[in-house]
C-alpha cells in the first residue's frame, strides 16, 4: 500500500520500499514484505472509533495483502454497541487471514478514572502481540476516553509505527494530520455503508451520517491528491527507516 507523507524527510532502506517520483510526496510502501503476515493491533476507545478512523484503510490493506492478522480491540461496548462492534468488526475484517476481536466494557467517558485497570489491560496486549502497525486515536482528541487510550498505546507499544486516527465529532479537534492513505470510491462506500449498517444505536445523533464520513474522506482526499478523490488521514509521530 502507497501512502503519501511530506516530502524531505526520510529515506530508502531494504526493508521499506521508498520512491519520490512525485515532488510533492513520498511514497511509502509499509507492506512490502510479503513472506510473513502483516501484524495490525487495531485499538479504540469506543464501538465504532476504529472503523471511523481507519476502517478503509483497513478495508484496502486487506484487499491488497492477503496474509494479514489483525488484533482488534474495543475498550468500552456493552449490550447493544457490543453486538454492533462485534457484527461491524466481523465486516471490516471479513477478508484478514486471521482476526481476533475483543469487546471490553470500561466505563465509557470514565476511562481517566479506571487508568490503571486499562494500562493493566494494555499489558496483556504486549504479551498478545508484536505488530507491524498499530491504529490508535490522535494524541490531541480531546474526548478524555480517546486521550487515554493514545498515551497507553504509547506507552506500551515502543518500537512499533504507530498512526494516529482522527474522529469528527463536536470539540472540533480535527488537526493537520501528516500521513495519508488513498481510498477508491468503492471502499469509500464500502467503508460508510459497514459503519451505517451496523452501528444503528447511532442513528438518530445528528452527527452520525453518510455526508459526515464522506466530506472528511473527501477533505483527506484533496489534501493528499489522491487519484480517486478519497483518503483516511493520520499522525505520524515516529517512523524509523
Amino acid at each position: 500500500m502507497n501512502v503519501a507523507m511530506p516530502p524531505g524527510k526520510y529515506g530508502r532502506t531494504a526493508e521499506n520500499d521508498i520512491t519520490d517520483k512525485d515532488d510533492n510526496v513520498l511514497k511509502f510502501d509499509f507492506a512490502a514484505s510479503k513472506d510473513k503476515p502483516l501484524k495490525i493491533l487495531c485499538v479504540g476507545a469506543h464501538s465504532d472509533d476504529i472503523e471511523i478512523g481507519c476502517g478503509g484503510t483497513i478495508l484496502r490493506t486487506l484487499s491488497e495483502h492477503h496474509s494479514v492478522e489483525v488484533l482488534w480491540v474495543v475498550f468500552s461496548a456493552g449490550g447493544a454497541r457490543k453486538k454492533e462492534a462485534i457484527t461491524s468488526a466481523g465486516k471490516f475484517l471479513a477478508d484478514a487471514k486471521k482476526k481476533t476481536i475483543i469487546v471490553n466494557n470500561y466505563k465509557m467517558s470514565y476511562f481517566p478514572y479506571s487508568g490503571e485497570k486499562i494500562k493493566n489491560y494494555f499489558e496483556t496486549l504486549k504479551k498478545k502481540i508484536s505488530p507491524d502497525i498499530i491504529f490508535t486515536h490522535y494524541r490531541q482528541d480531546l474526548h478524555q476516553d480517546h486521550q487515554l487510550i493514545s498515551d497507553l498505546t504509547w506507552n506500551t507499544f515502543r518500537d512499533h509505527l504507530i498512526l494516529e486516527y482522527e474522529i469528527p465529532k463536536y470539540d472540533g479537534d480535527i488537526g493537520c494530520p501528516n500521513f495519508f492513505v488513498p481510498i477508491s470510491s468503492s471502499i469509500c462506500r464500502q467503508k460508510i455503508d459497514f459503519i451505517i449498517g451496523c452501528f444503528r444505536s447511532q442513528s438518530l445523533k445528528q452527527w452520525f451520517s453518510r455526508e459526515t464520513f464522506q466530506s472528511m474522506l473527501r477533505l483527506r482526499g484533496i489534501e493528499s491528491n489522491a487519484p480517486d478523490k478519497y483518503a483516511e488521514a493520520f499522525y505520524c509521530r515516529k517512523i524509523v527507516l
